[in-house]
């Protein structure tokens, strides 16, 4: 678990005991429920990471566009809703060669829009002569973007990079050496899923194949 959870957890279960003395006893059981909510959104589970020349997903969640950027980029865009674990993993191991936090609003993180408006963290990863770059942008609740690496880290694929507290959004965006393995409506999972695969090295075995060893809601279309 996060240990922001505990922290949110013990807050508002203190404050629901005082609440439920002061006053009456069921007064204090929305805090109560909270603090459990608390407890679950943080939530922070072991993943198995795949191997080979894969990218795998940051963020678990609802692919809501995987379209052209740039020249000849792809994005992958991933919708948490706020009951999907929100921390969030590298997609591949490498160097950060940037991260840059950007100011913004806070509209409805499945929109499209939220890509480019809302507010949002860039980090960039290089690596056996590739780069990823994803983005952790914020949604209509969410006012808190968490990263822990700075420029200049060493990461492996799937390792830990931050959260997102509450509903959020998370765009990967591969370059022409990999191939998108997943399309619109899939749910995926941080550090499990593989969202693509590189077409100029050794190839490895389809993502699908993968599914026996993924979190039921890794493969699920």
């Amino acid at each position: 678990m996060v240990r922001d959870g505990l922290y949110y957890g013990a807050a508002m279960t203190a404050v629901g005991v005082l609440v439920s003395y002061l006053i009456q006893p069921w007064y204090g059981l929305p805090l109560f429920i909270l603090a459990a909510f608390c407890l679950y959104f943080f939530r922070d589970p072991e993943r198995q990471i795949p191997p080979g020349p894969v990218a795998v997903s940051p963020a678990d969640g609802k692919v809501v566009a995987v379209r052209p950027e740039g020249a000849s980029g792809q994005r992958v865009s991933i919708f948490l809703n706020i009951f999907d674990v929100h921390v969030n993993r590298a997609p591949i191991g490498g160097t950060v060669t940037r991260v840059q936090y950007q100011k913004g609003r806070f509209l409805v993180a499945s929109k499209e829009l939220a890509s480019i408006a809302n507010e949002q963290n860039t980090v960039v990863v290089e690596g056996n002569g590739t780069r990823v770059v994803f983005k952790q942008i914020a949604g209509l609740i969410a006012r808190r973007i968490v990263c822990t690496k700075k420029t200049g880290d060493t990461v492996a694929a799937g390792e830990r990079v931050g959260l997102i507290k509450f509903g959020s959004r998370v765009d990967v965006v591969f370059g022409p050496e990999w191939d998108i393995l997943v399309r619109e409506g899939m749910h995926v999972a941080a550090g499990s899923s593989i969202l693509a695969r590189r077409n100029d090295v050794e190839s490895v075995p389809d993502a699908s194949e993968h599914c026996s060893t993924l979190e039921p809601v890794a493969c699920r279309g």
